[in-house]
């Protein structure tokens, strides 16, 4: 390749829309504690994502370990180490205990089937993942946690603008995080919210968000700082007005290679899953040496060494994290293990030209 192809491209909004929606910054030189833009971000992303209640915080990593701290925890939460390593953090950070679950080799979720050979007296909840915008078995993580009366977080920061049964993603479960980081398909440049239902969950996250002030005079909490800024939400009011088009940009861009690399031995994408809207915010595919040829590691050191950079992603698995890896063994999640080693994300943006795919499909045909 001449240029440079990276697994992802920040979405921007043309300059001159994000200069003129910062313009009366300077104005008002309001410039964070929760200003206009935040507030009119928070209606604008309640509607899109089709919930109730939402707080916006300064990133994904914050909005999880606040909510799940919010909610008063203690003991044992049930999760999986196949997620980006900020899932883990957060639980740690809690004083927490993760225990960690295997994954489908189906859509890569979090194994429902295993879930209940490990709660325990001491379980307190779920934290589930989205992977790649692949919802979880929502249905059966509810019946689990009815029966043992466990709280439910999801991971939902891959999963941004899904619904499942024309149900908005952030509606399941206690409490949902989404990430608004560069990387994802909708972007604050950093940034994350929290989708709730309990009104109680909303006041505590206030408190913690905003150093635990509730008043001029009036601070009733022990609170951290997570606040959105304006220039955030304002970037943020930006890329929402150009989110459908660009979802549909990806989707078509994710079908132009599986036009090339969808019968081709040894590469196995995804399964569509069935009553999912799906926001194209990744393209997985597994590498299986054994009919392909080439490893991952050897199909990601090649595209590379032509200018095409894609990523192993998830891996290693988060338990294999020189932070964790005296504590946990990676072989008890085999499944998870498997695929974290023949996983690979191509390439996958907006605005990635056809004659772009086809030169990365050719190679990996080649």
């Amino acid at each position: 390749m001449n240029k440079k192809i990276l697994v992802t491209k920040a979405m921007l909004p043309p300059f001159e829309e994000y200069i003129a929606e910062i313009e009366d910054l300077w104005d008002s030189h309001f410039l964070t504690n929760m200003g206009e833009k935040h507030q009119k971000l928070e209606v604008a992303l309640k509607e899109y994502l089709d919930i109730d209640e939402l707080s916006l915080m300064v990133n994904g990593h914050m909005a999880l370990e606040l909510t799940l701290q919010a909610l008063k925890l203690k003991g044992e939460v049930i999760t999986t180490p196949f997620t980006f390593v900020s899932t883990t953090h957060a639980i740690v950070r809690n004083g927490l205990t993760p225990i960690f679950c295997d994954i489908n080799a189906e859509d890569y979720t979090i194994d429902t089937n295993l879930i209940e050979s490990l709660i325990t007296e001491r379980t307190c909840a779920i934290v589930p993942v989205h992977v790649y915008g692949h919802v979880c078995n929502v249905e059966e993580i509810e019946r689990i946690a009815r029966k043992h009366n466990l709280k439910v977080i999801y991971d939902a920061a891959h999963a941004f603008g899904e619904s499942y049964k024309g149900v908005g993603i952030g509606n399941f479960g206690d409490a949902s995080m989404f990430s608004f980081h560069a990387t994802k398909v909708y972007n604050t440049i950093e940034g994350g919210a929290v989708s709730y239902r309990d009104k109680d969950l909303g006041i505590n996250l206030y408190r913690l968000k905003n150093f635990g002030i509730r008043g001029l005079e009036t601070v009733d909490h022990v609170g951290s700082n997570a606040k959105m800024n304006e220039f955030q939400a304002a970037m943020g009011l930006c890329n929402l007005r150009h989110i459908k088009e660009v979802i549909g940009a990806r989707k078509q861009v994710i079908n132009e290679y599986k036009k090339y690399l969808i019968d081709i031995p040894g590469l196995i994408f995804s399964k569509e899953q069935t009553d999912v809207v799906s926001n194209a915010a990744y393209l997985p595919i597994r590498v299986k040496k054994e009919k392909y040829g080439y490893s991952r590691d050897e199909v990601y050191e090649k595209l590379k060494r032509e200018n095409v950079f894609a990523r192993k992603y998830f891996y290693p698995l988060t338990t294999a994290f020189n932070c964790y890896e005296k504590k946990y063994d990676v072989n008890q999640t085999p499944i998870a293990k498997r695929i974290s080693e023949e996983i690979i994300t191509l390439p996958l943006s907006a605005d990635l030209k056809c004659n772009e795919v086809k030169e990365i499909c050719m190679l990996l045909k080649k």
